[in-house]
């Protein structure tokens, strides 16, 4: 193999790719056969459901076996193999209020062993980013909670219980994404805290990942001036190579974020962002959800960025060949396809996530009679997230109403003979929303403020307020059956004690 073609094959094999649609395009066989690192699945391929979803990962896992197979399955409320049902497992803020260990691995070893079944052996997660900024609009429950040793601990467990199953995890987003007030997939957040906060705060989950065995790690886009005041962590050599890789010792793969986020390429574009990863000591680059509709070129682009990089002299072909060596062991350290589904495995994960759901629930609290108005606040979300399946209740008879863009006349709402829930997640991250909500518990103070995201002080602050720190099938679900109690409880039905 000559020089120029072990490059360009190296430079293929640095890049985790994307493509549209419920299908494998035609040119996905020609890159793997050119060396592509891997193809990350995002919730458009996803949309058909999750016996389609596994389906299509299947078919990518079987027909291309040297290929990393990637997604972000954090449970909670990002969610890619059930993105139109919602998680059936919750998420890091449940499992961090509960606090039990063997909850957090049996939830992460249920993901891993639905994810190996699909044969997808990267997974994009857990989530070790301390929420510290409780308004932070892209971390919150996702996080485990505020406490750096909680974060810590949790972030192991699940580590473990991951790769227990055979699935890598991929930790994120070094060195720390939780204090920040910007969403770095449409800006460049920063975190000004000094360096000795960053050790004692961000740094501390990541440490205990890399002593758990985490295979990969994935980058933060954000400024932190205390370790690099002029580069994004993603493009920081500082970070990156003599943080992460010398000082804390972590020699797994080292993953971007997607790279077409704000915060990677606003003013660089996508393939002058990739090299300069690369050359900072990211070894996969994640491209980001091919979302523009030109199929292979966003792959090309970046493979002929890295290829001509290389020729100029500006990224050590030594580098390259470094970071395709990595995503080489990567692949035959954890890329043998589907494995036979355990249904033990899940169920056992599934149970206790709904059991932590339950715990980490506030009660309801006395409830009028009548028939519940649940008004279903439709924001809050994310990038991250996406359009994911969310916020079911199953409280039985009630009405429920999705409000998009204008809200509800007040007075309606006050005069409903029944209870009232207003239902959201970051519930005052809209002014217009919250300044409506404030109004109607001033005019209704028995309304039922249900905050499925990380509540913000605000917030909490309301007279009557159930958090259940996840917008996934088991808190949601939790919330709905503490409704129901408490309407038991105030109205047993007939025969019934009080």
């Amino acid at each position: 193999m000559s020089d120029a073609t072990a490059v360009r094959r190296a430079a293929h094999r640095v890049v985790l790719g994307a493509f549209d649609g419920t299908e494998v395009p035609a040119w996905v066989p020609a890159l793997v056969d050119a060396g592509l690192g891997g193809i990350c699945l995002y919730g458009n391929n996803l949309s058909a459901g999750p016996e389609a979803a596994a389906a299509l990962a299947r078919e990518i896992s079987t027909a291309a076996p040297t290929l990393a197979l990637a997604l972000d399955e954090e449970g909670g409320d990002v969610t890619r193999l059930h993105y139109t049902t919602g998680s059936p497992y919750p998420g890091n803020a449940v499992l961090g209020r509960v606090d039990d260990l063997a909850t957090t691995r049996a939830v992460a070893a249920a993901i891993g062993a639905e994810l190996k079944d699909a044969g997808v052996w990267l997974n994009l997660a857990p989530d070790a980013d301390i929420n510290s900024n409780p308004r932070n609009p892209v971390i919150g429950t996702r996080s485990f909670g505020a406490d750096p040793d909680l974060v810590a601990r949790h972030t192991a467990a699940w580590v473990e219980g991951l790769q227990a199953l055979g699935v890598a995890a991929c930790v994120k987003h070094f060195p720390g994404h939780g204090d920040t007030s910007a969403d770095s997939h449409v800006a460049l957040p920063r975190v000004d805290a000094d360096l000795a906060t960053l050790r004692a705060r961000e740094l501390v989950p990541f440490v205990a990942a890399v002593g758990a065995g985490a295979a990969t790690v994935m980058t933060s886009h954000l400024v932190l001036p205390a370790l690099d005041p002029d580069h994004p962590a993603t493009m920081s050599r500082r970070i990156l190579t003599g943080l992460l890789r010398e000082e804390m010792g972590f020699d797994g793969v080292i993953v971007t974020d997607a790279l077409d986020m704000a915060g990677a390429s606003a003013t660089l574009g996508v393939p002058a962002a990739a090299v300069a990863s690369l050359a900072a000591g990211a070894d996969l680059l994640c491209i980001g959800p091919s979302l523009r509709g030109r199929g292979a070129d966003d792959v090309l682009d970046v493979v002929d960025a890295v290829v001509a990089a290389v020729a100029a002299g500006s990224l050590a072909s030594s580098r390259l060949f470094d970071a395709a060596a990595r995503v080489d062991a990567l692949c035959a350290a954890y890329g043998t396809g589907a494995a036979p589904y355990d249904p033990s495995v899940v169920s056992a994960g599934r149970e206790a996530g709904r059991r932590a759901a339950t715990l980490a629930t506030d009660p309801v609290g006395p409830l009028p009679p009548g028939r519940p108005l649940v008004l279903r606040l439709e924001s809050g979300a994310n990038m991250a997230v996406g359009e994911a399946a969310w916020g079911d209740l199953g409280i039985p008879d009630a009405e429920v109403r999705a409000v998009r863009g204008d809200v509800p006349d007040t007075a309606e709402v006050v005069a409903h003979p029944g209870p009232v829930l207003v239902m959201g997640r970051s519930i005052a991250a809209d002014p217009e929303v919250w300044s409506w909500v404030r109004t109607l518990v001033t005019s209704r103070p028995d309304t039922v403020v249900v905050e499925l995201g990380w509540p913000s002080p605000e917030v909490a602050a309301l007279p009557r307020v159930v958090r259940g720190w996840g917008a996934a099938q088991p808190p949601s679900q939790a919330v709905g059956a503490a409704v129901v109690r408490a309407e038991r409880e105030a109205f047993p039905p007939d025969g019934e004690e009080r």
